[in-house]
Parts: structure tokens; sequence; C-alpha cells
């Protein structure tokens, strides 16, 4: 996963040199190369019922935030519940890269989702 973070990384700094520029065409475009980007290469379905969202506003080169739902299955199988998420993606000079998740921790699924992340 960590190609796709520094391709976004490479994206939001794009936007932001369009933004101060005043070029909205590319900024629109960097904006759907993001979207495109998660929408194919992020996780769907298997609980990610909802897909992930990538939060602009808070995001920078150096942090990204992910905002992300789990559909969680009870014992039975069935659908019981979703739990809200937010996934932030920061630089790590060890490791490439460091994943925490926010949220409540039913299930312990935060370390499924950071699992899934990284």
């Amino acid at each position: 996963m960590g190609d796709k973070y520094k391709r976004i990384a490479t994206l939001l700094s794009a936007m932001e040199n369009c933004r101060k520029s005043g070029n909205k065409e590319w900024e629109l475009k960097h904006e759907k190369s993001i979207h495109d980007i998660i929408k194919n290469e992020f996780p769907t379905g298997c609980g990610f019922d909802a897909g992930t969202r990538l939060d602009f506003d808070r995001s920078k080169p150096n942090k990204l935030v992910f905002a992300t739902d789990f559909h969680h299955m009870n014992e039975s199988g069935f659908y019981d519940g979703w739990s809200a998420h937010e996934v932030i993606v920061t630089p790590s000079l060890a490791f490439g890269f460091e994943v925490r998740v926010t949220g409540r921790d039913r299930n312990q699924i935060k370390d499924y989702i950071a699992e899934v992340f990284s």
C-alpha cells in the first residue's frame, strides 16, 4: 500500500500548487486521480461496504486522513451494526509509513483495519 500513499501525497502537493497558481483545471484532474486510486485500490466489501474516502480538508502530503466504516457481523453471519473509523497515515523513517486507526474498537476491529491499510 505504501506506493499508493506516496502517489496520493504527491497528488495532494500538486493540487496545492495548482490552488496557489489558480489552475483550477489541473487541480480538479489531480483530485479525480486521487478518487480513482481510492476507488480502484482501497478496500471495498468484506466489511468495508461503504468504501473509503479521503478527508481532503485534513490531509496534507505528510499526513493522509481516510474515513471508512466497517459493517460488523454477529456469530450467526448476520450484519449487526457499523463502526466509523479514521485511518491516519504518516511517514516513518524506520518503516516507510505508519497507520493509526481511530474509532470504537468493536470486536478488536482496529487491528484488522490497520492490517488491511498496511
